[in-house]
């Protein structure tokens, strides 16, 4: 076991004070990005009739995760555009245009008319406004991550580090407190009727505080750096890093899957699967996404003391075991303590990978392609297997073979094992400290 005590250096009282500010405002916008994004996943059992008329729900369902999963597709774009952005012109810039960009997005949803109003256009602009948060959202990620990997203190990385995913399960857990309240107010009918149209106005508002925020944030950027040849250049990272590139890849694949599959999926799996009434479901997760953003610090300065390889190591190999039982229990659960206790536990498996990742990615890269690096690479997997996830899992429900989604899961974790195995025991880049 590796610790950092004796290498830890001895910060000013201000000097923490400013990198604790960054991290806080850096993420403050992080959380709001991802409870506009998420806020679509846990209203669409209310909107989908509006938008896709079935008699079968489960169609509607297959319909809106078909366009949560097209939002993904635009991820791979936003973090090539936003990582070249953050690396060439600064990564404040990155941050302030990537929470504008998906401010527009949710304030668009919040007015779209229905199928009934204007016929198949609504659910082609409900894509466009969802293509472009895919686009914010796919730059937001590495830009973060970057950012917020350069301020975080020495010795106390993986704690600081897990504060993105503090924000951005925070932005899940606030969608899904939206709802419930919401659920507490207004009646099914009411909800399907305006009220699924509140969360989205409410997260065009609050990226409007976030952008204020962000504009007083510090660049860690240098200008040598962005005038390097290279800054963000797509040639470069693939000439003289393409092994991390693949390295962050394929982790990341398993890990975006298995994060979908128990965060934004698990409320229609207990709805859909288990046949717990909507409500339940909301309290269920509500519940269980609170614990997994608390355990991120925990898990965060876990890694500080066994090293991040290790943490991705144990979350590759738990993941691979534990899967197919949990999911299978999950499947004919009666009780909603049971649920809980099982997602949490899932949710604990997976905290070894979402506390660290952004920080994993970022030392793996150096400075003049390492938003660009971490953004494309999350960005990529995330779209091909966490942006799929509902949509893979419906779809083989819908033609009973819903087990199988199980083991896709369970070999995606496999792959996440071998390639954490490839993680350098010493961080090439950015910091020497585990």
């Amino acid at each position: 076991m590796t610790t950092t005590t004796a290498t830890q250096p001895l910060y000013t009282g201000e000097e923490r004070s400013k990198r604790i500010f960054a991290i806080v405002g850096a993420s403050s916008g992080n959380l709001v990005e991802w409870f506009d994004f998420y806020v679509y996943a846990f209203s669409a059992l209310y909107f989908a009739p509006a938008f896709f008329p079935s008699d079968n729900p489960t169609v509607q369902l297959v319909n809106t995760a078909g366009v949560f999963a097209a939002g993904f597709l635009m991820r791979p774009i936003g973090g090539w555009i936003f990582g070249r952005l953050a690396d060439k012109h600064g990564r404040k810039n990155s941050m302030l245009i990537s929470i504008l960009m998906m401010c527009f997005g949710s304030l668009l949803i919040a007015c779209l008319p229905t199928y009934s109003s204007i016929g198949i256009w609504a659910p082609i602009l409900l894509l466009f406004a969802r293509l472009l948060q895919g686009l914010s959202v796919g730059g937001e990620y590495g830009t973060t991550a970057t950012y917020m990997s350069e301020v975080a203190l020495k010795g106390q990385r993986g704690f600081f580090a897990s504060f993105q995913y503090v924000t951005l399960i925070g932005g899940q857990l606030l969608a899904v407190l939206v709802v419930v309240i919401l659920q507490q107010f207004l009646s099914e009918e009411e909800l399907r009727a305006y009220g699924w149209r509140i969360p989205f106005v409410v997260g065009a508002m609050a990226a409007l505080v976030s952008l204020y925020l962000r504009r007083s944030l510090k660049e860690t950027s240098s200008k040598e750096m962005r005038e390097n040849k290279d800054a963000g250049s797509i040639s470069a990272l693939f000439r003289d890093h393409k092994a991390a590139f693949i390295t962050v890849l394929g982790y990341t694949a398993g890990g975006s899957l298995i994060f979908y599959t128990f965060t934004t999926y698990m409320q229609k799996y207990l709805v859909n699967t288990a046949g717990m009434p909507a409500k339940t479901a909301s309290y269920i997760m509500t519940g269980a996404l609170f614990l997994y953003m608390c355990m991120q610090p925990v898990f965060g300065m876990l890694a500080d003391k066994i090293g991040r390889r290790n943490s991705m190591l144990w979350f590759g190999a738990l993941g691979t075991l534990c899967t197919v039982p949990i999911l299978l229990s999950l499947k004919s659960v009666s009780s909603p303590f049971l649920a809980f206790v099982l997602i949490t536990l899932a949710l604990a498996i997976v905290s070894f990978y979402t506390s660290i990742s952004g920080l994993v990615k970022a030392e793996m890269f150096p400075p003049e392609v390492r938003a660009l690096g971490v953004g494309l690479a999350y960005a990529v997997a995330n779209a091909i297997f966490g942006g799929s996830a509902e949509y893979v899992a419906l779809s083989l429900k819908a033609v009973g073979m819903e087990n199988s989604f199980y083991w896709y899961v369970t070999v995606m974790m496999a792959i996440a094992f071998l390639f954490s195995l490839r993680l350098p025991k010493q961080a090439a880049y950015l910091h020497h400290d585990l």
